[in-house]
């Protein structure tokens, strides 16, 4: 049986709400989910990578962990920040144009010295995509919606199908699309061997939420 596992969803530790997940990371070419990113809701705020076979179980709108809050804060975190000194060309950017005539095209720095920058990095695994909800959906002929959840084989990892619940071009109905219609996967598109007419004709199937 074949697990559901949302993006945007409600985390739950096992001793009460813990964040939010934002992120799947995945082996695209094996086409395996490896972690789920967490935002925690209580300070410092940070985004944790957790490892998929903590799931327990899944709802459309809740993921269950069977870690602490506490073993979760020990998880690495999924964004580093680091601190780096401006390139020539933008420090314009960061400097205040001086008025006083005769000098109105010249700048100055403020406060006078050259600050550092705050860079973000993801620390995806290497040869992993972390992928968000709502990622494009390309068909061979087009964009046709946008990723809402991908199903998957609990006892492996693997990616069975990928689901447009919200926002795509056959209204009210789930699209569910097996990995096998799936051309390859980047992080803001997944790209489909299907054309439209081929999605639409796809065979409804039953979702199942992961649960023990």
């Amino acid at each position: 049986m074949d697990i559901d596992i949302p993006m945007d969803a409600s985390v739950e530790c096992a001793d009460g709400v813990c964040g939010q997940s934002v992120y799947l990371v995945i082996n695209p070419v094996k086409q395996k989910v490896t972690h789920l990113v967490v935002e925690e809701t209580e300070f410092p705020y940070a985004e944790r990578l957790v490892p998929v076979e903590w799931i327990v179980q899944t709802t459309a709108n809740l993921i269950q962990l069977k870690c602490t809050k506490e073993e979760l804060a020990k998880q690495e975190p999924f964004i580093e920040t680091e601190y780096v000194k401006p390139e020539p060309e933008e420090l314009l950017a960061l400097s205040t144009p001086y008025l006083g005539a005769p000098y109105a095209d010249r700048y100055y720095l403020w406060p006078y010295a050259i600050p550092e920058v705050p860079v973000e990095h993801k620390q995806v695994p290497p040869g992993e995509l972390a992928v968000r909800r709502r990622a494009r959906v390309e068909a061979s002929d087009g964009d046709v919606g946008r990723l809402d959840e991908f199903l998957v084989d609990p006892k492996t990892g693997h990616i069975t199908h990928l689901i447009l619940r919200e926002g795509h071009l056959w209204g009210q109905k789930d699209v569910i699309i097996p990995v096998s219609d799936i051309d390859h996967i980047e992080e803001d598109t997944v790209y489909l061997k299907l054309d439209k007419r081929g999605i639409e004709a796809l065979p409804a199937i039953p979702i199942h939420r992961w649960g023990f």
